[in-house]
């Protein structure tokens, strides 16, 4: 530089780097790792990601990947929020569900969360929670004209409405000024029982609250639009918006029949969808109902500022787990931080614990914690729109948004959301989607950390008060560990009848180098059915594993090594090992052309990375138990 040239950002002196400089670079990566055939488009490709949806996410995004532009915070097509300063003023709504049904024990946890950062209380009415007769009690000391109330009363919610309007107006406060949501939600209902006997009547009486809410109570909405229902039955990220979708509109329907204006009947409804530890999904998912709501608005008539969507995000019980459940709080922080990022106003975090019953003090308090350390420490939500800009979050959010959109017309095309929970259409596509998932769940393309993948045996069992059965006999609810669980349950019943947990031996062949990676992944993948490996501290032969297994106490065996050592050891490791009394013998990756001389010599199964694990395992236990 000299004191005539203008100065340089820093960047200028570094040349341009274009993409096809970056695929080159990726090639060799490849190459190092025994791709060869992938060049250019192929080798970026070769890193790419397969979502649900037909959704596949690139490694890299320009600039060229941007999508159509997102507007601008608080103004149509609201993708960046619902409001212009987003939720830079006060934060989001830390909202607490409570499940008591017991009025005093539900009043305890209300008030202590109230006193310590929750700002709404989300409460189960009626069946599965406190009685309606009960909400007086369940409530007592709450301030109703500071803190919002959001009912979940199911088939009771016009009673439960009827008796929170009633304690508004006993307690003084101005109905004008209470807030919150009623939480009528007939076809939530639906998909819930799939019992469709008072459906008409439900649409009829929340259509009721609606006009009333927005007569009397402009802070409070009638209707909840629950995604929740679809998103527990196993449904994608874009079912669980074509759905929402489909119910709003039903939801307008009805409302504008019984007489209310289209802008009155949009600020009736509040929308509910899952979080999930997948967290740029998330951001996106929140994003495009954004925009796809808006756009359902617009064509209805709705003035924009009556068509930004309303949202509550509700960490995914899908993804919690009933082994190993710290883990779910890290999974939880994950999920509630992208739904801050992702602009919702409300955000509950379920207890790490909620899987195993009703939650502890402990885990109610570190689930709002959460929340007040992502609010107060991170200043998570002093930034709007944080995703926003970024080419990969802009472009998924597009591509969501049009598999949503898709969905949502084939809903709408068979007669809307009534007529498509009725005929089991979307039973059926929300169960195909599961079994594709759950097959990338038994094969572990989709990792649960705890649970398939480094679980930990020893780790003791969390116990919970029972919590009260949820309501069922529609859609079902699918968790990702239930696989998992049913094998660790097995091997617990083995643990009690005989004193020890089903075991396999590890025979580490040839030097530490040549077994150690196949070691690791043979007793991640036992250990996750609840089968303790056990090993010789150094490696073994044909001469000695036969006195090594027989130390080991185990009934099976697993070979581990390279494959240049399988080639020189394993038939004759194989044959002593059932020679010894093994009465299954498995071998640790792929047999490739010697398939039929390792089975020859005794080898019963091969385990590699991609083999239906849940399928192995099971058959493991079952020649366990048998032995």
């Amino acid at each position: 530089m000299t004191a005539e040239s203008p100065e340089l950002p820093l960047a200028a002196a570094f040349p341009d780097a274009d993409r096809e400089q970056w695929q080159r670079l990726v090639e060799g990566v490849l190459r190092k790792s025994g791709v060869t055939e992938a060049s250019g488009a192929a080798a970026e490709d070769a890193l790419a990601t397969d979502l649900q949806d037909g959704i596949r996410i690139r490694p890299l995004y320009t600039a060229e990947d941007g999508a159509a532009a997102p507007g601008h915070p608080g103004f149509p097509p609201f993708v960046r929020a619902g409001r212009p300063e987003g939720s830079t003023v006060a934060g989001w709504d830390v909202r607490q569900r409570h499940v008591h049904t017991d009025p005093r024990q539900a009043n305890a946890s209300v008030l202590a969360d109230l006193e310590n950062g929750v700002t709404s209380v989300w409460l189960t009415v009626g069946d599965g929670g406190v009685p309606v007769s009960g909400l007086e009690q369940a409530l007592q000391g709450v301030y109703l004209d500071l803190a919002a109330v959001v009912l979940d009363a199911g088939a009771d919610f016009a009673a439960a409405a009827e008796e929170l309007l009633r304690l508004y107006t006993a307690s003084g406060a101005p109905l004008g000024e209470a807030a919150g949501c009623l939480g009528a939600d007939p076809l939530g209902l639906l998909a819930r029982t799939g019992d469709d006997a008072k459906l008409r009547l439900q649409l009829e009486s929340a259509a009721r609250l609606a006009g009333r809410c927005a007569a009397e109570a402009p802070g409070l909405r009638a209707l909840a639009v629950d995604a929740l229902p679809y998103h527990e039955a196993g449904g994608s990220a874009a079912e669980e918006l074509g759905t929402s979708l489909a119910t709003g509109v039903g939801y307008l329907r009805q409302l504008t029949g019984a007489g209310l204006g289209i802008d009155d009947a949009c600020r009736q409804l509040e929308f509910r969808y899952a979080a999930t530890a997948d967290q740029f999904l998330t951001i996106a998912k929140l994003r495009a109902a954004r925009r796809l709501w808006a756009r359902v608005a617009e064509v209805c008539g709705a003035s924009p500022a009556a068509a930004a969507q309303r949202q509550h995000a509700v960490t995914s019980t899908v993804m919690m787990t009933r082994r190993d459940p710290w883990v779910n709080m890290l999974r939880t922080t994950v999920a509630g931080l992208s739904a801050g990022v992702g602009g919702a106003e409300a955000v509950t975090v379920l207890p790490f614990d909620a899987a195993l019953g009703l939650p502890d003090a402990f885990a109610r308090r570190i689930a709002r914690n959460t929340q007040s350390v992502l609010l107060e420490e991170s200043h998570l939500s002093k930034v709007i729109d944080p995703a926003g800009g970024s080419w990969y979050v802009e472009s998924l959010t597009d591509e969501l948004a049009r598999a949503a959109w898709a969905w949502f017309q084939e809903i709408e095309g068979a007669g809307g959301q009534a007529a498509a929970l009725r005929s089991g259409m979307i039973a059926g596509r929300l169960a195909e989607t599961w079994q594709r998932r759950t097959d990338d769940l038994a094969r572990r393309r989709e990792p649960i950390t705890g649970v398939s993948e480094f679980p930990h045996l020893a780790e003791p069992p969390v116990h919970r008060e029972p919590a009260p059965a949820p309501i069922g006999g529609g859609l079902p609810r699918v968790r990702r560990d239930d696989a998992y669980e049913r094998l660790r349950s097995r091997s617990d019943a083995h643990l009690a009848a005989s004193g020890a947990r089903p075991k396999v031996f590890l025979a580490a062949l040839g030097p530490v180098a040549a077994h150690t990676a196949r070691l690791s992944f043979a007793a991640n993948l036992f250990q996750a059915g609840g089968i303790e490996t056990v090993q010789e501290d150094g490696p073994v032969d044909a001469e000695s594993v036969a006195e090594a297994f027989a130390r080991s106490g185990a009934r099976t065996a697993c070979l581990c090594a390279s494959d240049a050592v399988y080639g020189e050891q394993a038939t004759a490791v194989a044959a002593a090992l059932k020679s010894a009394g093994a009465v299954r013998v498995h071998l640790a990756g792929k047999p490739g052309e010697r398939r039929e001389e390792f089975t020859a010599a005794g080898v019963d199964s091969f385990v590699f990375a991609g083999c239906d694990a849940v399928e192995v395992l099971s058959s493991a236990l079952d020649v366990m138990e048998v032995a």
